[in-house]
């Protein structure tokens, strides 16, 4: 256990301690009050190590403008938040209804909060009860607004960097975001959130010119 998490990210360290946080809440505050669940450390500290527990906020972002609908995206904020601005596609839940929300055990879930708490809560709760396609968007909202909604580049940043942040431009405003400048953040009062508009997915490319008819003699 030891070598597993030295091994561990910042990131991922600080993840999985959102996850015991959440759990510690769970048992504290537990709204399903006598359920008996129990999961491996071992365990947990691999899924964290493979990334096998998480979505990234770009991943997420491709999904949605890809029109891929093999996934449900569960918001676990307050109803406020969600209704001033939620990830395209995102279902608002709260932790106490999770357990009776209508989610079949062979959908592919993914959680987000605010902080991490909430998701993680709500992680634990489906893992322990033998869900096994679920996953927390890594970051919470914040990465989806740092790297989605309004990306950011340094003066200074490589080639390849800019090459990439070309893609990340056209990603925000296809979501209704805008890139930031240097000494921009997220919390910039100029860098209002999108409207809640569902953005249309983009076309496949077609395969050709359709055939023209053939016609008789």
């Amino acid at each position: 256990m030891k070598s597993i998490l030295n091994s561990l990210t910042v990131n991922r360290m600080l993840f999985m301690l959102a996850v015991v946080l959440g759990i510690l809440a769970l048992v504290a505050g537990d709204p399903y009050v006598g359920s008996s669940v129990t999961m491996n450390g071992r365990e947990l500290a691999l899924m964290v190590e493979r990334g096998a527990d998480h979505v990234a906020a770009r991943e997420l972002a491709d999904w949605i403008i890809q029109g891929k609908n093999d996934y449900r995206l569960l918001d676990l904020r307050d109803e406020t938040a969600y209704t001033e601005y939620h990830i395209p596609t995102a279902e608002h839940v709260t932790l106490a209804t999770l357990e009776k929300y209508p989610v079949a055990r062979n959908e592919k879930i993914v959680l987000y909060s605010e902080d991490g708490v909430h998701a993680s809560q709500a992680w634990f709760l489906l893992k322990a009860r033998r869900y096994p396609g679920v996953y927390i968007l890594r970051g919470g909202f914040e990465e989806w607004k740092e790297q989605v909604l309004f990306p950011a580049i340094s003066s200074s940043a490589s080639p390849e960097d800019r090459e990439l942040f070309e893609r990340a431009k056209s990603v925000a405003a296809f979501f209704g975001g805008a890139p930031r400048t240097d000494g921009e953040t997220t919390t910039t009062p100029a860098l209002t959130m999108p409207k809640l508009e569902t953005p249309v997915p983009l076309s496949a490319p077609t395969s050709g010119a359709k055939k023209k008819k053939k016609e008789g003699c």
